[in-house]
C-alpha cells in the first residue's frame, strides 16, 4: 500500500513541511538481480545437446554449464496454457486458459482472459521497481481482442510490461512476421533479402529495450521476458544454418530416439534403465486420430525419406541459428557485466509438436484448412524447405523422435507432451553446483514463486487493487544446492483437449483419450498406471498389479480438476472449437469498409469470405499512367486474395493455398482518372466440403472485362498474422507477380469496401467453413 503522507501542510509553503514517500515510483533493492525468462516453442525434451539431442546449441550450453538442467520439469502440454502458469504461478484453468486462447469458451476455466486476482510476475515485479520488458510471442490474447479496435486489457503492457514487441498469435512467419510494438501493430524493419529472421529482430529488440534502461539508471534491475518464436512452425532459417545438418537426420527418427537416449543416460537426463516408448502406444482411431499416428521409417518410400530429413535439418538449422543470435543477448549481458548478476530461466512451453501429421507440410496452411497434403509436391519442393517460399512442419515421427524417450508429444498429457527442458542459472548463487543436473519433479506454475524466494520478493495480497489468489507453485530455489532432497512438489494435474492424467508422489494415472477425436465418453475412459520416478517414458503399466493405487489417482484426478475449474472437458475437433459462436468486437454484418492509410487487420476481425459469395469493391484514382501498387491485399502466397494496379493494367489474384493461383486482368491500360473496381465471386457448389467453387467476375467502371473459373480455400488464409491492408501488402506477398509491400503509387484510394450475403443459410455455410 502507498505511504502515507507524513510532512506539514500550512497555508504558506515557507510554513510547510515537503515528504516525498508517498509519490515516489517503487524502488528494488540495492543488491537486486536481472531477470531473463527465454522461452521457446515446442522445443522437446530431446532437441538441445545439452539434453542429449543432436541439435548443436553452444549457447544454451554455456547457460546451463552457469546453473542447473532440471530434467523432471513439466509444462500443461501447450503453449498459451504452460505460458499463462508461468507468468502468473497458477494453474492453467485458474488462470481461464484451458487449451490455446483461440478455442476460448464461456466457462470459468476456459474463457481466455487472465482474472486480475491472478498477478504476473511482471505486474509484481514492477511494483518492486524493476523495468519490466515483453519481446515475442504472446499469445494470451483472446483473437477477439487482437485488433487496433479491441479491448487491450489482456496485451502485455495491461499485465504489467512497460514494453513489448513481438507477435500476438500461436504462430507467425519467421521472414514476414505479423509485428506489434507496445500497443499497435508495425511492418517489420527491413526484409529477408536485408537478412531480416524474426529471431535475429527480437533479440536486437530485447537488447535494446535493457539498453534503454540502464543507460538513464544503471543500478535499476530489470525483468525480461523474451519468448522466441523458435522452434514453432514454420520451421523457418537462412539456407547456411539449415545446410549444416544436410545428411544428418538421414538415419530417420527411429534410430535417432536411439541415439539420443544413449545420450541422455550418459548425461544423467534419465535413470539408466529408461526404455523406449512404443511408436504408437494407442490404437487409432478407437483412441487417437489418424493425424497422430506416426509412420516406421522403414515404411517410407526414399522419396519420402528424403523430404523428412530435410524437415528436420530445416527444424535443426532453426534451432541453431536462433542459439547463435541469443548468445549475442548472453555476450551483450557479460560485456555490460550484468551476467553474474541475472537469473537466466530457459525453457520450452511443451513437447514436441506434433501437428505435422504423418506426412509432414510443405505447407502448414493446408492442414489449417483440412486440405491433403500432397506428398509428390513436397517432393517437387524440397529445395524450398525452410525458405520464405515454404511454411514446413515435419511430420509426428519428429515429434516422437524430439520427445525421446517419452510417449507421444505436444498436447497429450502423456510425459511426451508434458516434459521439456529447463535451465535456471543465476552465476553469483550458483558458482559451486554450476553445470550439475536436478531431477526433483516441478511443473511451470513452480518458476515465478522461485524468482520471488531469489528475489526476497513476499508475493503481493493485492495488485491494482485486486485481492490476489494463493500462488499454486512452490518454489524450487531448494534444489539449487542439492541434487538429493526430495521434491516439495507432490501433486500435479493435467487436462489437455480432452486428455487427462495425475502425478503424485512418483506415480502418474493416464487416461487412454486422444486429442481432437470428438469421442467423449470421458466417464468411461480407461486408464493407466506408471510409476514415473523409476519409469519415465509410462511403459510399464502397473494398473493390475495396483489396483488401489489407479483408484486413488484417478478420484485425486477429479478432486484436483473440481479444484482448478477444469471441467467440461473437450476433445472436439479443432474445426468444431473453432467455428463456434463466440462474441465479438461487433456483430458479423453485410458490409465492410476500409480505408487506406490504416492498421492491419487480423483475420479474426476482417470480413470472412470462406465458402460464400462476395463482392470486392475498391474506389480509387489514377494520377499518373505508370500508377502501380497494391489497392487490397489479404494474406501471403500460401493463401490469400490480393487487387493491384501492374504495367498500367489492374489485377485480382486469388491464391488457393499455394498451390493454384486464380489471376484475372484487364487487357487494356487504364486510363487517368478515377475508376471503381469490382471482383465479384459467385458460388455454385463445394467441392470438395467446404471448398467454395463459382464465377470470378472482374469489372472496370461497370464494364465485364473477364470471367472465369474459382475456387476458395476452406479455412484462414492464416492460422497467425498476415491480416488485410489496404494500399500495401504488409507481409509477405499474396502472389509473386509483385514484392512486398509494393505501395500504390501514382494514385489514391478512396476506400475499398467487401459485401458479403447475410442470409441464414450464408451465416451458417461460412460456420461451417472457419478454420
Amino acid at each position: 500500500m502507498p505511504e502515507q503522507f507524513r510532512g506539514i501542510v500550512n497555508l504558506d509553503v515557507r510554513d510547510s513541511q515537503q515528504d516525498w514517500a508517498p509519490y515516489l515510483a517503487p524502488q528494488a533493492r540495492p543488491d537486486a538481480p536481472n531477470v531473463l525468462y527465454v522461452l521457446w516453442d515446442d522445443t522437446g525434451m530431446a532437441t538441445w545437446d545439452i539434453f542429449g539431442g543432436l541439435v548443436e546449441t553452444p549457447n544454451l550450453t554455456r547457460i546451463a554449464q552457469l546453473g542447473l538442467r532440471y530434467t523432471q520439469w513439466h509444462t500443461a502440454a501447450m503453449c498459451s496454457p504452460t505460458r499463462a502458469s508461468l507468468l502468473t504461478g497458477r494453474n492453467h484453468h485458474m488462470n481461464g486458459v484451458a487449451a490455446v486462447v483461440d478455442f476460448a469458451m464461456g466457462f470459468p476455466g476456459a474463457n481466455a482472459v487472465i482474472p486480475p486476482e491472478n498477478g504476473t510476475v511482471a505486474e509484481v515485479l514492477a511494483e518492486n521497481g524493476y523495468n519490466t520488458y515483453c519481446v515475442g510471442k504472446w499469445h494470451l490474447t483472446p483473437s477477439s481482442e487482437m485488433s487496433m479496435g479491441s479491448s487491450r486489457r489482456t496485451w502485455p503492457l495491461a499485465r504489467g510490461f512497460e514494453r513489448f514487441y513481438g507477435f500476438h498469435g500461436g504462430e507467425t512467419n519467421q521472414f514476414f512476421p505479423h509485428l506489434t510494438y507496445d500497443n499497435h501493430f508495425v511492418d517489420q524493419p527491413y526484409g529477408p533479402d536485408e537478412g531480416y529472421h524474426l529471431s535475429r529482430d527480437l533479440v536486437d529488440r530485447t537488447i535494446e529495450f535493457i539498453r534503454d534502461g540502464k543507460q538513464v539508471a544503471p543500478d535499476k534491475p530489470w525483468f525480461a521476458y523474451l519468448a522466441l518464436g523458435a522452434t514453432h512452425a514454420p520451421h523457418h532459417a537462412p539456407k547456411e544454418w539449415i545446410d549444416r545438418y544436410r545428411g544428418r537426420f538421414d538415419m530417420g527418427y527411429d534410430r535417432y530416439r536411439e541415439i539420443v537416449l544413449e545420450n541422455q543416460k550418459r548425461l544423467g537426463v534419465v535413470p539408466p534403465g529408461t526404455e523406449l516408448s512404443p511408436m504408437n502406444p494407442w490404437p487409432s482411431p478407437d483412441v487417437v486420430t489418424e493425424r497422430d499416428e506416426v509412420a516406421p521409417w522403414d515404411s517410407l518410400g526414399d522419396g519420402q525419406k528424403r523430404v523428412f530429413a530435410r524437415m528436420a535439418e530445416a527444424f535443426a538449422g532453426f534451432c541453431s541459428y536462433t542459439d547463435h543470435e541469443l548468445g549475442r543477448l548472453i555476450d551483450y549481458l557479460e560485456e555490460s557485466g550484468q551476467l553474474d548478476d541475472t537469473v537466466i530461466v530457459v525453457l520450452s512451453d511443451n513437447g514436441a509438436s506434433g501437428e505435422g501429421t504423418p506426412h509432414g507440410s510443405i505447407n502448414e496452411n493446408k492442414g489449417f484448412n483440412g486440405y491433403p497434403e500432397d506428398p509428390a509436391e513436397n517432393l517437387e519442393k524440397i529445395d524450398k524447405i525452410g525458405t520464405p517460399e515454404a511454411y514446413n512442419q515435419y511430420p509426428t515421427g519428429w515429434a516422437w523422435a524430439f520427445s525421446t524417450p517419452y510417449k507421444l508429444f505436444k498436447r497429450f498429457s502423456t510425459n511426451g507432451g508434458t516434459v521439456a527442458p529447463a535451465i535456471i542459472a543465476w552465476a553469483r548463487e550458483m558458482r559451486e553446483v554450476a553445470g550439475q543436473v536436478r531431477d526433483q519433479y516441478h511443473h511451470v506454475v513452480d518458476i515465478t514463486p522461485t524468482i520471488y524466494d531469489c528475489l526476497g520478493i513476499t508475493p503481493p495480497q493485492f495488485v491494482k487493487g485486486y485481492a490476489q489468489s494463493p500462488l499454486q507453485g512452490v518454489s524450487m530455489r531448494y534444489s539449487f544446492a542439492s541434487g538429493t532432497v526430495e521434491s516439495t512438489r507432490r501433486t500435479q494435474y493435467y487436462a489437455m483437449l480432452g486428455t487427462r492424467s495425475i502425478y503424485h508422489d512418483g506415480w502418474k494415472a493416464v487416461a487412454r483419450h486422444g486429442t481432437g477425436t470428438g469421442h467423449g465418453d470421458f466417464v468411461n475412459d480407461e486408464w493407466e498406471l506408471y510409476h514415473v520416478r523409476t519409469d519415465r517414458s509410462e511403459n510399464r503399466e502397473l494398473g493390475r498389479e495396483h489396483p488401489g493405487k489407479l483408484r486413488e489417482l484417478i478420484a485425486l484426478w477429479y478432486v484436483e480438476a473440481g479444484r482448478n475449474n477444469a471441467l467440461p472437458l473437450d476433445d472436439r475437433v479443432p474445426r468444431e472449437i473453432m467455428t463456434m459462436d463466440r462474441p465479438g468486437l461487433s456483430p458479423a454484418r453485410e458490409l465492410y469498409v476500409y480505408h487506406p492509410a490504416t492498421a492491419e487487420i487480423p483475420e479474426e476481425a476482417a470480413v470472412n469470405v470462406r465458402n460464400r459469395s462476395f463482392t470486392l469493391t475498391a474506389e480509387f484514382e489514377t494520377t499518373t499512367e505508370d500508377a502501380e501498387g497494391v489497392i487490397f491485399a489479404h494474406g501471403s502466397r500460401f493463401g490469400g486474395h490480393a487487387l493491384y494496379l501492374k504495367d498500367r493494367r489492374l489485377h485480382y489474384v486469388y491464391n488457393f493455398l499455394g498451390i493454384e493461383e486464380y489471376r484475372f486482368s484487364t487487357d487494356a491500360p487504364l486510363d487517368v482518372g478515377r475508376h471503381v473496381a469490382v471482383a465479384r465471386f459467385d458460388k455454385t457448389h463445394e467441392e470438395p466440403r467446404y471448398v467454395a467453387n463459382g464465377t470470378l467476375t472482374l469489372s472496370v467502371d461497370d464494364t465485364a472485362v473477364t470471367s472465369g473459373p474459382m475456387r476458395t480455400q476452406p479455412g484462414k488464409f492464416s492460422v497467425a498474422g498476415e491480416g488485410l491492408v489496404i494500399g500495401r501488402d504488409s507481409g509477405d506477398a499474396v502472389t509473386g507477380d509483385y514484392a512486398a509491400p509494393f505501395p500504390l503509387r501514382g494514385g489514391t484510394i478512396a476506400r475499398v469496401s467487401v459485401r458479403v450475403p447475410m442470409t441464414a443459410e450464408a451465416e451458417a455455410e461460412a460456420v461451417l467453413a472457419g478454420d
